[in-house]
C-alpha cells in the first residue's frame, strides 16, 4: 500500500494536496509554516487538516515498520510463503496485521504446544475433518509415555483445536463485532474498601453497568482510575451463549463425535483464549477513544487559555495572596522585568492593614504602576477587597488572575535561571503579573498538563497528551507571533523551525550583540541555517526596526513582491502599510505567479492593512459579588458573576469568587440541545450564573448559565 492512497482513503482531500503536503513535511516544514505560507501547494489546507495528514502519515509509517518487523520474523522462522507475504503487505491496519501474524508469533509454553510435542496434532486434524467415528479407538493410537489414555489424547487434541480457533481472524472479528456493539462494562465495589473515605468520590460506580460503546469519556476514565486505586473491580461482558452459537454454526458441520469434540474445543478456546484477549483489546480501544476525547477537551481549553486576552505592555504590581505568610508583592516594568519585591500582611492573623496600604500606595507611585494583578488562590478575595480600598489603586484596573501552575513554574529550572537570587514566592508573584500582561508568553514556561484545565489528564496516554499539547502551544505561539528582541527562550522554542537549542542561541546572541535590527540579522545566530530561517522568519517580529515589514507576518520571501506592488502604485513600501484605500485598488490577479497565488496575495494585503495585529482580545477588568465569600454564603436562586475556568465534555466549571468552582452541567447551558460546549462558552469568559443547588457537605455547587 502506498502512503498517498492510505491517506486518500481516510480523508476527502485531493491527491495533489496530500502529495504536496507530504513533500513539504518530508522537507522538515512545520505545520504553522505550511498552513500560513504554502497555501497554493496544499490547496489552502488549515492547521487542523494538515495535522490530520501528519497523524495519518505517522500511522502509515508505524504500520509499514511493523510489517517489516513481521516479515523479517517470518523469514527467520522459514515460514514466509509468497501468499503469506502478500497478506502481510496488503494489511490495511495493525489489528488485521497482528491477526495474520498470530499463528506464527512466538508464545510462551502453551497447552497446545505441549500437545504438539506429544504427537497429537494429527489427531486434532482428524477431528477437524469431522469425518471420523469411533474416536476412542483412533485416540488409542496416540497413547505414549506422555499421553496416559484416550481421554488425555482427545484433551490434548482439543487444546490444539482451541488454539487454531483462537488464531482464526474470522472468529476473532465475529467476537470483535459483538463486543463493539453489545458489550457491557460492569463494576462492583471491593467490599473491604466500601467505607474507605477516598473511595467515596467513586461511590456512583460501586455497582454500575453500561454499554461500553456508549460510555462517555469522563466516566470511563473515572471508572478506570477507581479500579487502579483498588476501590472497584471492572469486567466486560457480552451474551456468551449467542456468540458461542454463532461460532458453532461456523465450525461444526457434522453432528457426530468429532462435532462434539469441536464443541468442547470451542467452549475452551472462547473462555480461555478468545474472550480474555478480545475483551482486553476492546477495553484498550475504549480507553484510546476516551483518551482521545479527553485530550481533545484539553487541547481546546489550552488553546483558549493560551490565547487569553493580554493587557499588553504595562507597568504591573502583582500580588500572590496569603494569610499567615502574608502577600508577596512584586513590581514589573513594561517588559515584565522585576523592579522590586516585598511582602505585606493585610489579612488575618497579622491584620497589618494600615502598614500594608502605605506600602502599596508608595509602590504604585514610585514605579508608575498602571494595573494590578492578584492571584486567585488562598486569600484572593480578602486581598482584592483590601486593594480596592486603597486610594491610589482606585484609579487603576484591578485583575484577578488564574494562578494554576504558578507554583510549578516558580520551582522550575526556567524560573531558577530567570531569577537565581529570588525565592519561589517572588517567582510565583512575577508569574501572576506576567500572566496578566501576556498569558501566552508566561504559560509556555509551564508543563501544559499542570495548568489545570484538563479532564483526567493524568489518566490518559501521557505520550499522546504531551505530543498533542505541544502542537497546540506551537500553533498558538505562531498564530500570535513573537517579538524576537524580548521573547524568552521558552517562548522562542515554540516558534516554527526554532526548537529549544536555537532558542537559547537566539537569546545568547541577543545578550552578546544587542537587539536584532532586521529579520536578516537573525541569520547571524549560531547554527540557525537557511531552513530554520525560512520556517521561522514570518513568525518573528522586529518592533520599530528599519523595515516595517519585519513587524508583520509577511514572509521575507514576499518582500520583493510587496515592493513591486508599492512601486506600481507609485508608493514606498512604508506608505502602503495601513493605506486601506490604495490596498483595495490592487488588482491581485496581476501578481499571480507559480509561487504566489491568490490565497497568499490576499493574506499579504490583509496583513498590510493592519500589520502585526494581535488576534487576541484585550483584557477586561472583572469583579466578583462582594457578598459571597465562602460556599456558606450561596443561596439557591442567586445570580452571580463568574469566570469559566474549566470545560469538560459534561459541562463547564465557573469561578464565582470562592474556593469551590461551580458546575454548569451541559443540560443547564442552553434551553436547546448542546453538541459542542465550546460553541456556548469559552475558557476565561465572564458570565452570569444562577445558583441551582448547593451541597455544602460534598462541596458541590450546581449552576445554570444566565442569558
Amino acid at each position: 500500500m502506498q502512503l498517498l492512497s492510505y491517506i486518500s482513503s481516510q480523508t476527502s482531500y485531493s491527491e495533489k494536496s496530500i502529495q504536496n503536503t507530504v513533500e513539504l513535511l518530508n522537507e522538515d516544514c512545520t505545520i504553522p509554516f505550511i498552513a500560513r505560507y504554502r497555501k497554493e501547494k496544499t490547496g489552502n489546507l488549515d492547521e487542523v487538516e494538515i495535522g490530520e495528514i501528519v497523524a495519518l502519515k505517522e500511522a502509515f509509517e508505524a504500520l509499514e515498520k511493523r510489517k517489516n518487523t513481521i516479515l523479517k520474523a517470518l523469514e527467520e522462522q522459514e515460514v514466509l510463503t509468497s501468499e503469506l507475504k502478500n497478506k502481510v503487505l496488503h494489511a490495511k491496519d495493525l489489528t488485521t496485521l497482528e491477526d495474520i501474524y498470530l499463528p506464527y508469533k512466538k508464545k510462551r509454553k502453551t497447552k497446545a504446544e505441549t500437545a504438539r510435542k506429544n504427537g497429537l496434532e494429527p489427531l486434532a486434524k482428524i477431528i477437524m475433518s469431522q469425518r471420523a467415528d469411533n474416536l476412542d479407538y483412533i485416540a488409542s493410537k496416540y497413547i505414549n509415555d506422555s499421553v496416559e489414555n484416550e481421554d488425555k489424547a482427545l484433551e490434548g487434541a482439543r487444546h490444539i483445536i482451541a488454539e487454531w480457533i483462537n488464531e482464526r481472524s474470522d472468529i476473532r472479528n465475529l467476537i470483535r463485532r459483538e463486543l463493539e456493539r453489545f458489550s457491557t462494562i460492569e463494576t462492583k465495589v471491593v467490599k473491604t474498601k466500601k467505607d474507605d473515605e477516598n473511595a467515596q468520590k467513586f461511590k456512583d460506580y460501586f455497582d454500575w453497568s453500561e454499554n461500553l460503546s456508549r460510555i462517555p469519556s469522563h466516566r470511563l476514565l473515572a471508572i478506570l482510575r477507581a479500579e487502579k486505586e483498588g476501590f472497584i473491580r471492572v469486567k466486560i461482558t457480552i451474551d456468551d451463549d449467542r456468540v458461542l452459537e454463532k461460532i458453532d454454526r461456523k465450525l461444526i458441520k457434522n453432528n457426530n463425535e468429532c462435532g462434539a469434540e469441536i464443541q468442547l474445543a470451542i467452549d475452551d478456546s472462547y473462555k480461555r483464549l478468545l474472550l480474555p484477549s478480545l475483551t482486553t483489546e476492546a477495553m484498550n480501544i475504549a480507553k484510546e477513544k476516551a483518551d482521545e476525547s479527553a485530550i481533545t477537551v484539553f487541547k481546546k481549553n489550552l488553546e483558549q487559555l493560551l490565547l487569553g486576552a493580554p493587557l499588553g505592555e504595562k507597568r504591573i504590581l502583582a500580588l500572590d495572596p496569603g494569610f499567615r505568610t502574608g502577600c508577596k508583592v512584586v513590581c514589573l516594568n513594561e517588559q515584565g522585568e522585576l523592579l522590586h519585591n516585598t511582602a505585606i500582611y493585610p489579612n488575618a492573623p497579622q491584620n497589618k492593614i494600615t502598614e500594608a496600604a502605605y506600602t502599596i500606595e508608595h509602590l504604585i507611585k514610585k514605579y508608575n504602576i498602571e494595573a494590578i494583578s492578584i492571584g486567585n488562590g488562598t486569600a484572593s478575595r480578602e486581598t482584592e477587597r483590601f486593594i480596592k480600598n486603597i486610594g491610589a489603586a482606585k484609579t487603576l484596573e484591578i485583575f484577578v488572575v488564574n494562578e494554576a501552575g504558578a507554583s510549578i513554574y516558580s520551582a522550575s529550572k526556567i524560573a531558577r535561571d530567570e531569577f537565581p537570587k529570588e525565592d519561589v514566592t517572588v517567582r510565583g508573584a512575577v508569574s501572576i503579573g506576567r500572566r496578566l500582561a501576556d498569558p501566552l508568553a508566561e504559560l509556555v514556561k509551564i508543563d501544559p498538563k499542570s495548568i489545570g484545565v484538563g479532564q483526567y489528564q493524568h489518566d490518559v496516554d501521557q505520550n499522546q497528551l504531551k505530543k498533542s499539547l505541544d502542537t497546540v502551544v506551537q500553533l498558538c505561539v505562531n498564530k500570535v507571533g513573537v517579538n524576537v528582541n524580548t521573547a524568552s527562550a521558552s517562548l522562542l522554542s515554540y516558534v516554527s523551525g526554532i526548537g529549544p537549542k536555537l532558542a537559547e542561541n537566539i537569546v545568547n546572541h541577543r545578550n552578546q550583540h544587542g537587539v536584532f535590527k532586521t529579520r536578516n540579522d537573525i541569520k547571524k545566530v549560531a547554527r540557525l541555517g537557511g531552513k530554520a530561517f525560512e520556517q521561522s522568519a514570518g513568525f518573528l517580529r522586529i518592533k520599530q526596526g528599519s523595515n516595517p515589514l519585519d513587524d508583520s507576518s509577511v514572509h521575507p520571501e514576499s518582500y520583493t513582491l510587496v515592493k513591486n506592488i508599492a512601486k506600481d502604485l507609485k508608493l514606498k513600501t512604508e506608505d502602503l502599510i495601513g493605506n486601506s484605500k490604495q490596498l483595495k485598488e490592487i488588482k491581485l490577479n496581476n501578481y499571480v505567479t507559480a509561487e504566489f497565488g491568490l490565497p497568499t496575495l490576499k493574506d499579504i494585503v490583509k496583513e498590510l492593512e493592519k500589520p502585526g495585529l494581535d488576534p487576541r482580545e484585550k483584557a477586561k477588568a472583572f469583579s466578583f459579588d462582594d457578598n459571597v465569600k465562602t460556599i456558606d454564603d450561596l443561596r439557591t436562586g442567586m445570580v452571580l458573576p463568574g469566570i469559566v475556568n474549566n470545560i469538560t465534555n459534561f459541562g463547564c466549571f465557573v469561578d464565582v469568587g470562592i474556593k469551590e468552582s461551580g458546575l454548569i452541567h451541559i443540560s443547564n447551558l442552553s434551553d436547546t440541545f448542546v453538541d459542542d460546549i465550546n460553541k456556548i462558552v469559552s475558557l476565561q469568559q465572564q458570565v452570569q450564573v444562577q445558583v441551582l443547588e448547593v451541597d455544602i457537605k460534598r462541596k458541590r455547587i450546581q449552576l445554570k448559565l444566565e442569558k
